[in-house]
């Protein structure tokens, strides 16, 4: 029988460190993942929690299903001049949430943007560092990037926090939208040197190269 690999080999791609993996998910980690989500990811108290995406201020049984939509979109609509990696994050066997990579014209311009969220259990264990430096092993190790951005609201001190710690440099500001009101984003920008200098050999990819085209182009 067909593995949905053999059509789709992101479905192997695996980046492991020591303390997470990331791989796409599978339908039973998109219900796990949806329960997670339910149980909250951000306190509703704090001011940067609208919006991540659409589906994040839904009410259940439309928040799930908004965040199963929103994976499946992302792989309905992949090119390899636009893709969006979200991967889940797993910690000891676990779904703790996710980290994504997205870019335009990555064969060209070799940059890319990532976002992600962890569930309020796991929150403050250091594993959104954990994650955020899995997605950038595998964009500047496996992919060759070059730059990498990230932008959190500037109440969002938990995000700014991990991308000062990872070398980011500011890279200006701009007036959002946020629910009803504007709300300052504070860009970051880590250069590939930067990077580079905080390097880890601790960290895995497997299953890159049977899918490599899918992020660089089919002609690779």
């Amino acid at each position: 029988m067909m593995m949905i690999s053999a059509v789709w080999p992101l479905y192997d791609l695996r980046i492991r460190t020591p303390l997470v993996e990331l791989r796409l998910p599978t339908l039973e980690d998109l219900a796990a993942l949806a329960a997670l989500g339910a149980e909250g990811i951000y306190d509703p108290a704090d001011p940067h929690i609208f919006p991540v995406s659409g589906w994040t201020n839904q009410p259940s049984p439309h928040f799930e299903r908004c965040l199963v939509q929103h994976h499946w979109r992302a792989l309905a609509e992949w090119t390899p001049s636009h893709w969006e990696l979200i991967t889940v994050a797993v910690h000891d066997g676990r779904i703790v949430g996710t980290q994504d990579a997205g870019a335009k014209d990555f064969s060209v311009a070799r940059s890319i943007s990532t976002g992600s969220w962890l569930g309020r259990a796991w929150q403050g264990r250091g594993l959104g560092k954990e994650m955020r430096e899995a997605i950038l092993h595998l964009a500047f190790a496996g992919l060759g990037a070059r730059v990498a951005y990230s932008s959190a609201w500037e109440e969002n001190t938990a995000s700014l926090g991990v991308s000062r710690a990872l070398g980011y440099r500011p890279n200006g500001t701009a007036l959002r939208l946020r629910g009803h009101e504007t709300a300052l984003q504070i860009n970051m920008v880590l250069e590939r040197a930067d990077w580079e200098q905080r390097r880890r050999d601790d960290i895995e990819i497997t299953g890159l190269d049977s899918c490599l085209e899918f992020f660089t182009g089919w002609e690779c």
